[in-house]
């Protein structure tokens, strides 16, 4: 199921002349003795709306301020034009106070342009005039509007069969007011946009897809056919290879569901070999999650249908580096399974031989993402990387100590500061915890190597548990980090930004960065 899409273009026309349905400006609030001097005077146009406030004889921010508009960031106020520009809307968006010598921040822009595209669902036609810099920051700005202009655009195609009356169509172009239209590195950075906002796309389809139609096999299949089309390289085990290949982890947790699991390896392979660099990236893909036979509660499992975000980021970034083409090797490890309750599920005392042969002894069968995820990390070490990523929805203790937005990253201290950086860059923020050895004491087993869980099922540093039993299964030589979006990467509540209700995306762009990022500095 494929969402609608939207068009990005570049335009360097003046924009109060533009044939668009409506045409969105910048607005910037005031603070301190500027915004004392009355409605008026706490408002600010942003730059690129000069023609649009000479159009309206420099009244514009006068008739704004009395249709309520504050300048606040990701606020969108529109007023009829009334014939005043070609355009028969204008749409004001806020952007906080005015930055110091400085356009917005890249983030501010994402968000805003987001907003605006989403408010004005139903203008088939729109044009972004927001302020964009111009020096070196330049592209990112500009990067960042067409990313947000995109994602903010999203609706998922859902299942509805009557028509609903105020469900107004998304955006379906989006123009960018540019100084040169021409310019090759603008048309680039609108390229490298709609590539890695397309992917999101796609992996917030996967996510928001019902559950029962994308169960192993089938998320499989909608996998490898997007990765066959954009050119990668495709493995795909069946519940008999895995069986046969030794991956215990993937067998136990997916042999309770009459769908079976599968383990798709997706390879990103440079032309001319690349910088000899290899990234592993892997995702966790459980295609729903009752918990198995340790069964969560009722309350909120709907959502568990996400709980295969890691695998759609991590195939959908996989589908993003097949179109910008980084010179370094990349090959994506995506195990797929349905942790369900049967007579033939997982328990709570079994002990499962993994792929790289270590003994796990299952302590509580919610646990599953780590067995999944331990088989493709030790199979990815095997086939041989320098830098290992892993992301999954794994613990709800990410939620608890770091909220809905920002992710936590566990593994190699500079590997972990690289992930921050970048995630900060993109705005997709991640933030470095610790891996402590009595964390790992508590994991240990009467029985096996290492229990699942704490010993005592104590949940303290609950996502920290998740991390430490993810490195038992990475070679010492290997660079690695594990991402905990267990938080950012579903959005339950309305709309906000570039983020729509669903499925986020997080850590596409992320991914996508780093794997550009070793590309460039190995």
């Amino acid at each position: 199921m494929t969402s609608p899409s939207t068009t990005l273009s570049l335009v360097d026309t003046d924009p109060a002349e533009l044939a668009v349905d409506a045409i969105v400006i910048g607005l910037h609030s005031q603070a301190g003795e500027q915004a004392a001097t009355g409605p008026a005077g706490a408002l600010l146009l942003a730059s690129g709306a000069e023609s649009i406030a000479a159009a309206f004889d420099g009244k514009l921010t006068e008739t704004l301020a009395l249709l309520g508009a504050t300048g606040a960031p990701g606020e969108v106020i529109k007023l009829a034009a009334l014939g005043t520009v070609t355009a028969p809307v204008v749409a004001a968006v806020g952007l906080g106070p005015e930055p110091t010598g400085a356009a917005p921040a890249p983030e501010t822009l994402r968000r805003a342009a987001g907003a605006v595209v989403r408010a004005l669902a139903g203008a088939p036609r729109v044009a972004l005039t927001l302020p964009l810099p111009d020096d070196a920051d330049a592209p990112a700005a500009l990067r960042a509007v067409a990313e947000g202009a995109l994602l903010g655009g999203y609706r998922f195609a859902g299942y509805k069969t009557v028509p609903q009356p105020t469900r107004r169509d998304p955006v379906a172009e989006v123009l960018i007011a540019v100084p040169d239209a021409a310019d090759a590195t603008a048309r680039g950075e609108i390229a490298r946009a709609t590539a890695v906002a397309g992917a999101v796309r796609t992996s917030r389809d996967w996510v928001n897809t019902a559950p029962n139609e994308l169960r192993p096999p089938a998320f499989a299949d909608a996998v490898a056919e997007a990765a066959r089309a954009a050119g990668l390289g495709v493995e795909v085990l069946d519940e008999v290879a895995l069986r046969a290949g030794g991956y215990g982890g993937i067998i136990a947790v997916g042999q309770g569901s009459e769908a079976p699991p599968r383990l798709v390896t997706l390879t990103y392979t440079p032309s001319g070999g690349g910088n000899g660099k290899r990234v592993a990236l892997v995702g966790k893909g459980i295609t729903f999650d009752t918990g198995g036979i340790s069964i969560k509660p009722a309350q909120g499992m709907w959502e568990m249908k996400s709980d295969m975000a890691g695998a759609a980021a991590v195939a959908a970034a996989m589908l993003a580096i097949a179109a910008v083409r980084p010179s370094v090797a990349v090959t994506a490890y995506l195990p797929m399974a349905e942790n369900m309750p049967s007579g033939t599920s997982y328990r709570p005392g079994d002990v499962i031989t993994m792929y790289n042969g270590k003994k796990v002894e299952v302590l509580n069968t919610d646990a599953e993402g780590r067995m999944i995820l331990a088989d493709a990390m030790a199979r990815a070490c095997e086939d041989g990387t320098d830098y290992l990523f892993e992301t999954s929805t794994l613990t709800g203790g990410q939620v608890v100590a770091l909220g809905k937005r920002v992710a936590g990253v566990m593994g190699t201290p500079e590997l972990c500061e690289r992930v921050r950086a970048v995630g900060d860059a993109v705005g997709e923020p991640a933030w470095p915890m610790p891996l402590p050895d009595d964390v790992r004491k508590g994991m240990d087993s009467d029985v096996a190597d290492i229990s699942q869980v704490n010993a005592g099922m104590d949940r303290a540093g609950h996502m920290l548990q998740g991390g430490v039993f993810l490195r038992e299964f990475v070679t010492e030589e290997v660079a690695w980090a594990h991402i905990d979006i267990a938080g950012p990467s579903y959005h339950s509540g309305e709309a906000t930004g570039y983020w729509t209700k669903g499925g986020t995306g997080v850590p596409v762009r992320t991914l996508v960065q780093l794997v550009e990022d070793v590309a460039a500095n190995g």
